[in-house]
């Protein structure tokens, strides 16, 4: 999804020798500095898997704990690498959202102008991924910054619309299957595929039918110049008699009589034979103005008829966009939204309202069974301080430890729990569109962050963990954020999307 939003235009080439002077002077101090050796090292700690050939990014988990950035898709991750995320009091909040916009040039107006590569968006109040220096531990002011070249990488592979975990631990996906996980509609994809060929069927037909029209119209245009030469001359001869009977009034000698009544007769026996020409002219047009009259009722009844295939086509094709459910027990409701719109908010029953259920995000990989099911995934995320007390405070060392060991796998007893106690009614269940992969359910004790908004998918902030980095971030009403739409953006969804908006 190629950004569709307005964008300040920056000249590069201003910049370029102070950033090649800036990337000399830090590779001879990073010799003798432990932390500017760590940033050095950081572009070499990337890894991407090996033994398989990497699918499309489904999601991204950002360990805060561990300071690391992990990229899955639908078969397990397929890159990693350092971050380094919201220094103490602008701390990167934990919790879930989704790239709701990309830039490959971008420049922050709130610090200095600082040069933010390959940013992607997560909050419209400015936090997002981007490639930047990475000391070793925590030290933004609220965004993830990335190694250069990996930032510059997941820029390229992902699209609108990816889902971004941030999690106060290491956590991975894990593949899971419960009676409650929505499933496609049944036929949806076929469907889908019959209403695309109806279109294209009717916009070939269209086609012909406007091309038989051009057709008809040249074929009456020439069949009607010999009646406008006839209807022409016929006019001349008609004025060539009015004079001969002019003159044949006012002749004053028999010769100039019988001159004139010679003239009126060769006039009459004109105009007659103009009259007969211009007659067979007439007849033979009249049966092309009418095939003209029929050629253009059939193109525009083609035209309808492509216009509501197409229609058909598109809806057809909507229908099969990710959808994402969010179930709250703090608002005791669901809701769902598709393409970065909301489309259904309903109550919905918890048992046990009282008793925490966690936070899980439950994700569709990939169809199964020709497309009548789909496989799943569930991440669920833990608190920094599981037993009630305070957030540790980042250990620097600890990040660089972390990154030598794998992901701790989502253990799915807590989220088949969760998926136990949720009861939706059967008339929510239908107006659900059919999920298709990268659709997703989140099941939280968190309500809804006000920055799920117009343009982004569900935004969900863990409370109980440092949140700095938004607090300190004013986020403008979600009516400065008017539609642009342009999009180049490949949808995920996408949301083409511009205005004022504060970034870091």
């Amino acid at each position: 999804m190629i950004s569709r939003f307005v964008r300040r235009q920056r000249k590069q080439t201003r910049r370029q020798p102070a950033y090649l002077i800036i990337a000399a002077f830090a590779a001879l101090i990073a010799a003798g500095d432990p932390a500017d050796a760590r940033g050095a090292r950081s572009e070499r700690s990337v890894e991407s898997v090996q033994s398989r050939i990497a699918g499309e990014p489904m999601m991204a988990v950002v360990s805060l704990q561990d300071q690391r950035i992990t990229v899955y898709d639908a078969n397990g991750w397929i890159l990693r690498a350092p971050v380094s995320s919201g220094q103490r009091g602008r701390e990167t909040p934990a919790g879930i959202f989704s790239v709701i916009q990309k830039e490959a040039e971008h420049y922050s107006n709130l610090y200095d102008d600082a040069y933010m590569p390959h940013m992607q968006r997560i909050t419209w109040s400015g936090i997002a991924l981007h490639g930047g220096p990475l000391p070793g531990y925590a030290a933004s002011h609220g965004c993830v910054r990335m190694p250069f070249d990996f930032a510059a990488r997941l820029f390229e592979d992902t699209r609108i619309g990816l889902r971004v975990i941030v999690a106060p631990t290491d956590v991975a996906p894990i593949e899971i299957a419960h009676p409650a996980l929505l499933q496609p509609k049944p036929g949806a994809i076929a469907s889908a595929a019959a209403r695309r060929a109806e279109a294209d069927e009717a916009a070939a037909k269209a086609d012909q039918a406007r091309r038989a029209a051009a057709k008809a119209y040249r074929e009456s245009t020439q069949a009607s110049m010999p009646v406008r030469v006839a209807d022409n001359l016929k006019r001349r001869a008609e004025t060539q008699l009015a004079a001969a009977e002019a003159a044949l009034g006012s002749a004053a000698s028999p010769e100039a009589k019988e001159q004139a009544e010679r003239t009126k007769a060769q006039a009459v026996t004109r105009v007659a034979e103009l009259q007969e020409q211009w007659t067979a002219a007439k007849a033979e047009l009249q049966p092309k103005l009418d095939a003209v009259a029929a050629a253009r009722e059939a193109a525009l009844a083609a035209e309808n008829a492509r216009i509501a295939a197409v229609d058909a086509a598109r809806q057809a094709a909507h229908e099969l966009e990710p959808v994402s459910v969010l179930i709250s027990r703090k608002t005791q409701r669901l809701y769902v939204r598709r393409a970065f719109e909301p489309i259904l908010d309903s109550p919905v029953t918890i048992q046990d309202p009282d008793r925490p259920i966690g936070t899980h995000v439950f994700t569709a990989m990939e169809p199964t069974d020709g497309g009548n099911g789909i496989r799943w995934s569930v991440v669920s995320l833990e608190s920094s301080h599981p037993h009630g007390g305070a957030a540790e405070p980042h250990d620097p060392a600890r990040g660089h430890r972390a990154r030598e060991v794998e992901p701790k796998k989502t253990e799915p007893a807590s989220a088949m729990a969760a998926l136990d106690r949720i009861v939706i009614p059967q008339d929510v269940l239908d107006r659900i569109a059919g999920i298709t992969p990268r659709s997703s359910l989140i099941i939280t004790d968190e309500g809804l962050s006000s920055e799920t908004s117009k343009g982004t998918e569900f935004v969900v902030l863990m409370s109980g963990e440092p949140q700095g980095g938004i607090k300190m971030r004013r986020r403008a009403p979600a009516s400065e954020y008017p539609y642009a739409r342009a999009r180049d953006r490949q949808l995920f969804w996408g949301r083409p999307f511009a205005g004022p908006f504060s970034t870091w």
